[in-house]
């Protein structure tokens, strides 16, 4: 069946949902997973990445080392808490929608069950004075957040996840100053601009923003250092942004701000050594440099410390090499400052133009 038949296309952005608008709406936390170096080990940027991501078969389509545990943990324990079959995720990849199947197929086999992806057409890119636009995201993946944004409750609250390997933590944190109009259009133009946005989808940008509320919807957002940035250049988007270095960092900060359990943790560890060939030791190393950099505080390694070490995460009688900090500012269990001299969560101003990684 031709995929055009099944999905909404708006430009460079095809929407493939599986839900209905009423559940869409009721949805007060949503998380949104960028696929490529984030979800799925896999490279589209260049015409041979494209090529070998479209012909490879679904069950060969290679994890980031314990994202398909980490989802399948979040989504039952959701569910549980919920009392509902409704787990509220959805994708972003710049594969093409050619690629529906095969990667709703992948989905199926990790039993994974989004409320929707979206896919960029890509693939009529391939010809001259357009080659360009393979690799740049910015614009598709602003236009496809801001449907999304069109399509859930007024107050809804957004965790997100993306990679080093393109410019999610700009994407994001982009996203979240124009639903908040903290950016003028005039701003947003130039911005845009600058970052290889054509004029059409700038104006395509403005239009949604128009048709959402005022209101930041942004909670969190994770980086996956997929290409090994030095995590210290996000700082300049502020703690909101967090990078991470892989699965297990990013299943410690859940479970700090209450969205993991210990079990959907230590599933992940588990998935971690057994299949990736992770050691303990390693995943020491990965909480110890989160409790150095200022991410982890106290109350959580508290309630780590006797698990971790009973699970064989952890010698017995470790301590880490710098005691973490009392957390200064919570909300609902999420933490949001700790003691000491940190960057702020969300800066007042973020430079968008100077890429000093």
């Amino acid at each position: 069946m031709d995929w055009r038949k099944r999905a909404e296309v708006h430009g460079d952005v095809v929407f493939f949902g599986t839900s209905q608008p009423e559940i869409e709406k009721a949805c007060p936390e949503v998380f949104v997973w960028d696929l490529d170096k984030t979800y799925l080990d896999t490279t589209i940027d260049s015409l041979g990445g494209i090529f070998r991501a479209a012909i490879e078969r679904a069950f060969n389509k290679r994890n980031i080392p314990g994202t398909d545990t980490l989802l399948r943990t979040l989504a039952q324990e959701r569910t549980e808490r919920a009392g509902t079959k409704i787990f509220p995720i959805y994708f972003i990849t710049a594969s093409p929608p050619q690629m529906e199947e095969r990667i709703t197929e992948k989905f199926a086999f990790d039993k994974i069950v989004p409320l929707g992806c979206f896919y960029k057409d890509n693939l009529k890119n391939l010809r001259p004075g357009r080659f360009w636009r393979l690799t740049k995201q910015v614009g598709y993946k602003l236009q496809a957040l801001l449907e999304l944004r069109v399509r859930l409750a007024d107050e809804v609250r957004q965790v997100c996840f993306g990679d080093d390997s393109e410019t999610d933590a700009v994407i994001y944190n982009l996203y979240s100053d124009i639903c908040a109009r903290r950016l003028s259009a005039i701003e947003v133009r130039t911005i845009l601009g600058k970052l290889f946005v054509t004029g059409d989808q700038v104006d395509t940008i403005l239009s949604l923003q128009a048709k959402v509320p005022i209101h930041d919807p942004i909670e969190k957002i994770y980086i996956n250092l997929a290409t090994d940035t030095d995590p210290e250049y996000y700082f300049k988007f502020g703690r909101r942004t967090l990078a991470t270095y892989n699965t297990y960092q990013l299943a410690l900060d859940l479970f700090q701000d209450q969205r993991l359990s210990f079990d959907g943790l230590y599933a992940v560890a588990e998935d971690m050594i057994h299949n990736y060939g992770y050691t303990p030791d390693e995943l020491t190393k990965s909480l110890d440099e989160l409790i150095r950099r200022g991410v982890m505080g106290k109350t959580a390694w508290e309630k780590l410390k006797a698990p971790l070490a009973e699970k064989g995460l952890s010698y017995p009688g470790y301590a880490p090499s710098m005691n973490p900090a009392k957390e200064v500012e919570t909300k609902e269990g999420r933490v949001y400052s700790l003691e000491g001299q940190h960057e702020q969560w969300l800066p007042d101003r973020i430079d968008y133009l100077h890429d000093d990684r």
